[in-house]
């Protein structure tokens, strides 16, 4: 049996990521730095930071999302567009996605040296909202709220929060990230299907 580019990707991840636990000069590489990109052309640093975390806890939260709905958007897409299509499409978004989440802290950070960010998160986002906007009606929880919500409502809170804690600033969370990602999982989506946009607003508001 052939793995999903789903499993590739957390596999390749979780190996990545406990090799650089023990590894700081690999970390350091991958780490994604603003100030790197921009004055020492290490662009590569935009995507290589996908596959490091801090800690176990921040590798297996972002991995257990991206599992869980992941699979979810992947077998839509998948059955929509058939088998390679719709792994193309999904590899896309991740990909895709957690670049373009870097543009929002490329832009407000190229000059600062000292900031630095890692983890798949805002890659994890626009997987995340591709499947709320692909299937607004599926339930959904927060870790530490056990009830499920409808995705409808779910995405909106999740952007309001994130939104709230950027301003906020003092977490050590890259909040402009994941609003970056979600942002790009949405537009994919909307650009590919856009019926998936207007399923999504009945469901807001109807």
């Amino acid at each position: 049996m052939s793995l999903s580019v789903l499993l590739i990707i957390i596999v390749i991840t979780v190996v990545i990521s406990l090799r650089a636990f023990n590894n700081s000069k690999l970390t350091d590489k991958l780490l994604y730095s603003p100030y790197a990109c921009k004055h020492e052309g290490a662009y590569f640093r935009m995507i290589g930071h996908l596959f490091i975390h801090s800690d176990i806890m921040h590798l297996s939260f972002n991995m257990m999302s991206l599992y869980f709905l992941g699979t979810i958007l992947e077998q839509e897409l998948m059955y929509t567009y058939g088998g390679a299509r719709g792994e193309v499409h999904f590899l896309v978004i991740y990909i895709l996605g957690g670049l373009f989440a870097t543009l929002i802290p490329y832009i407000r950070h190229q000059d600062n040296p000292s900031y630095r960010s890692l983890g798949a998160s805002g890659a994890v986002s626009a997987v995340i909202f591709a499947a709320i906007i692909w299937n607004p009606q599926m339930e959904l929880m927060i870790l530490f709220l056990p009830i499920p919500i409808p995705a409808y409502i779910f995405g909106p809170l999740y952007i309001a929060f994130e939104y709230w804690a950027d301003r906020r600033g003092g977490t050590g969370i890259a909040h402009d990230a994941h609003i970056g990602g979600a942002i790009f999982g949405v537009l994919y989506v909307l650009i590919i299907n856009i019926d998936k946009g207007k399923e999504f607003l009945s469901a807001l508001f109807g």
